[in-house]
């Protein structure tokens, strides 16, 4: 006498959760949760909770900072008290600088304020264009390549560029696509400008690092052109960042040389290396400006992936080889500019 079939269910599971059945024997039917499932589920419930903490160095600072104001303000209006009582020509006269020197402070605040507006506008582009493309939203996509076109708006380079996408943007329906064709009319030229930036920079340090007599004056040249470097990448880009800014900018830089550095640095700089070896056995000397130009260009391929507002999509990212192909070709023969 044959049994009709039977489903056993084993728990009670979620209506949008997926199962799976399997067959144990005729009419016998199993369900089950996917393996998948239960990992992300483990994985998710492991995950201990993200605790906030207090910014207790930025309080610090910022606590300082007031009190060491405070104190300059409270000095500057005794001063000026004080000749008032004494000597009113001059009271009158250190008003008037006290005047000055608050409008050029205000003027330092208004630029160091700007600057941080700008590089958060270029963070929160990168962040939704990353969003866009992921979840393919063709609204947000539109409105991305909006904002990129308008932070460009005030230069006249671009203003042909800006029309063909402006033109081109409507036909176009798929997010990717048009972050690309955004990517390919705004950036494509600016890339080519931060490459060329990168280079020259490059070998502008390996060529003063390997006739300079000393180290220290190595250490300080290398220092000025990778700062240097950063603040005209940043400007080339949208950024122009103040001195606040700049720090932030550095910060992120070096983040992103950290995180990258194992990975995108691995091959290059190992094929770089051997012709480091070559260029060692002709002169120490030049062999160590090999090595400060490519920690240079390298510092300078970390600053175009941190200022730049849209990621690498349809447009190849610059590589460490790119650049040392004309480190090792002219850094010998071309002189650095300003010498």
């Amino acid at each position: 006498m044959s049994k009709g079939p039977r489903a056993f269910r084993l728990d009670e599971m979620p209506p949008d959760r997926e199962r799976q059945t399997i067959e144990l024997s005729p009419g016998i039917v199993v369900e089950h949760e996917p393996e998948e499932a239960i990992a992300d589920e483990e994985a998710v419930t492991a995950r201990p909770p993200r605790r906030r903490r207090l910014p207790w160095l930025g309080m610090l600072l910022s606590a300082l900072g007031g009190l060491l104001l405070l104190a300059l303000g409270l000095g500057v209006e005794r001063l000026v008290r004080d000749l008032m009582a004494s000597y009113p020509a001059l009271g009158w006269l250190a008003l008037a600088l006290a005047a000055l020197a608050l409008a050029g402070l205000l003027g330092i605040v208004v630029r160091e304020m700007l600057g941080m507006l700008r590089e958060r506008r270029i963070e929160g582009l990168q962040k939704e264009a990353a969003r866009i493309l992921a979840d393919k939203d063709e609204v947000g996509a539109r409105k991305l390549v909006a904002d990129v076109a308008a932070l460009y708006a005030g230069r006249p380079e671009t203003a042909r560029a800006r029309g063909r996408l402006a033109d081109l943007g409507d036909a176009v329906i798929d997010a990717p696509e048009l972050i690309g064709l955004a990517e390919r009319e705004l950036l494509a030229s600016l890339d080519r400008r931060a490459r060329r930036l990168v280079a020259e920079a490059a070998q502008q340090v390996s060529v003063v690092t390997a006739l300079s007599p000393r180290a220290i004056v190595d250490v300080a040249f290398v220092l000025y052109s990778v700062m240097r470097l950063m603040r005209r990448i940043a400007a080339l880009y949208g950024g122009r960042p103040g001195t606040l800014g700049f720090l932030r900018l550095a910060g992120n830089v070096l983040s992103h040389l950290t995180l990258t550095s194992g990975i995108a640095m691995g091959d290059s700089l190992l094929q770089q290396v051997m012709g480091l070896g070559l260029a060692a056995r002709v002169s120490a000397k030049l062999g160590e400006g090999v090595v400060n130009g490519l920690l240079t260009a390298r510092v300078g391929l970390s600053a175009i992936a941190v200022c730049r507002p849209l990621p690498f999509t349809v447009l190849e990212p610059p590589v460490l080889g790119d650049v040392a192909s004309s480190l090792f070709d002219r850094s010998a023969a071309k002189p650095p500019e300003g010498q």
